[in-house]
């Protein structure tokens, strides 16, 4: 599952890396993002624009919102079976732009939180599928899921599951919706743990309410490149 994560750089860097046009006013750095924000997301409809969607996907047949809360989260595996997520698969996908994301490693005193991301800190995009959907006044909602896969040895001492985060290589392709999905699903791995890190960080970033720069400090625990947990 991939239940938090942030988006911390300045709007110039994203609109540098990812190559779109960004509306300066509804952009802000976010520590601590989670389901129901309103996030940047690139859709294959869009793909020269950062817009705003919401986290938690509402399929265009649900009768309540409420159900978004559920859908935060589409597994790799199963995406060509699910008729909520096959539509999609096939027309509305979407990138997420991040610089990483926190899990839970469950332990004898409590769950720790632990942020992942790449070595160098920099950018990367997770595959997502995007939907529309209007409520009983007619008012248009836009939603995402992320889509998560199978943990590379990094996360996978924190985590059972990961968020597919694609190579860069892979970003105009996910956004093409002519590729087959066949080939299409075979980009949808876990990322290669050389290029990542994970490290402990503190339990404010349990609270939604809490946004800062210090929720992404490393406060003394760390995952090394044999997968060890280890002190400093």
């Amino acid at each position: 599952m991939c239940g938090r994560f942030q988006i911390s750089k300045v709007v110039d860097e994203v609109q540098i890396r990812f190559h779109v046009d960004v509306e300066k006013e509804w952009y802000r750095q976010i520590f601590n993002a989670a389901p129901a924000m309103l996030l940047p997301v690139i859709t294959n409809e869009e793909s020269e624009n950062l817009n705003f969607f919401r986290w938690g996907l509402i399929p265009s047949w649900s009768k309540v919102a409420s159900i978004g809360s559920k859908m935060i989260n589409a597994r790799a595996e199963t995406l060509t079976e699910k008729p909520t997520f096959k539509k999609a698969l096939q027309k509305r996908r979407c990138l997420i732009p991040s610089d990483g994301f926190y899990e839970w490693k469950k332990t004898s005193s409590g769950k720790q939180p632990f942020r992942i991301c790449m070595k160098d800190e920099s950018l990367f995009a997770y595959a997502g599928l995007w939907e529309n959907w209007k409520d009983k006044d007619d008012k248009l909602i836009q939603t995402f899921t992320i889509i998560t896969t199978t943990p590379n040895r990094i996360v996978a001492d924190i985590h059972d599951r990961m968020p597919v985060i694609l190579k860069p290589e892979f970003e105009k392709l996910w956004l093409d919706t002519q590729i087959p999905l066949k080939e299409i699903v075979e980009i949808l791995k876990p990322f290669p743990e050389q290029e990542m890190k994970a490290y402990l960080v503190s339990p404010l970033i349990n609270s939604v309410k809490n946004n800062s720069p210090e929720l992404m400090a490393e406060i003394g625990n760390g995952i090394n490149e044999n997968n060890n947990l280890e002190l400093f």
